[in-house]
């Protein structure tokens, strides 16, 4: 057994029958061979399902909207990189020249992909109860306490809740500024409270993320102590 197999026996809990699946998995597609896109498709899909029925289960009350904002925390690229990086899967990223110099085997984008494209490939060299099982194993310590689900609203959201409650208009963003290289754009939106005269800015490198941090200084404002 190779270094890699050892690895994902260990931190997996699983062996794979067909070796070459395992290897596809952890291939970006920047190097040569059969990469990973299409498992990580795949793993997408299996690790929706695995943890809907999770969260389903642990939150017998929670309605519709609770369980997708549950479920999204866990599956989230961000979460995703963490669980991989904390497995230790940046050591067995097979990458292309550029993307090593670059420092691709820490971009959490790649340990994302990898991470559930090694999902998928368990899928079809087993099943899906073999999939389940390493879902189950690799996120144990995240779903033995699932946050309150209201924790996990986004600013935007928490702030149309809050002037909503209070009878006042909502919120209204606009796009002030994009500057930078189109490549690698900053985006300045500004969030504004007419009734109220409260007016804030956010910057980020999407609009949304812009949008999301202007809501969050407004909720600032609104309530030094959130």
């Amino acid at each position: 057994m190779d270094k890699t197999a050892r690895w994902v026996k260990s931190r997996f809990g699983y062996t794979f029958a067909e070796a070459g699946l395992l290897a596809a998995a952890l291939t970006h597609r920047s190097a040569d061979g059969p990469n990973n896109e299409r498992l990580e498709f795949l793993g997408d899909a299996v690790l929706d399902c695995v943890i809907s029925d999770i969260v389903y289960r642990r939150r017998p009350a929670a309605n519709e909207g609770e369980l997708s904002r549950l479920r999204a925390s866990l599956v989230r690229d961000a979460t995703l990189a963490e669980i991989a990086d904390a497995l230790g899967i940046s050591d067995y990223l097979i990458l292309g020249t550029g993307e090593k110099k670059s420092g691709g085997h820490r971009r959490n984008s790649i340990m994302a992909g990898a991470l559930e494209a090694i999902f998928g490939a368990v899928y079809l060299d087993a099943g899906f109860a073999a999939a389940d099982r390493v879902i189950r194993r690799i996120y144990a310590p995240l779903t033995a306490e699932l946050p309150d689900s209201e924790e996990l609203k986004d600013a935007k959201t928490r702030l149309q809740e809050l002037v909503q409650s209070d009878g006042r208009a909502l919120p209204v963003y606009e796009l002030e500024k994009v500057s930078g290289k189109a490549h690698r754009q900053t985006f300045e939106v500004s969030c504004s409270l007419e009734a109220d005269g409260l007016r804030t800015v956010g910057r980020g490198l999407s609009r949304r993320d812009a949008e999301q941090q202007a809501a969050a200084r407004m909720l600032d404002k609104l309530d030094p102590g959130e």
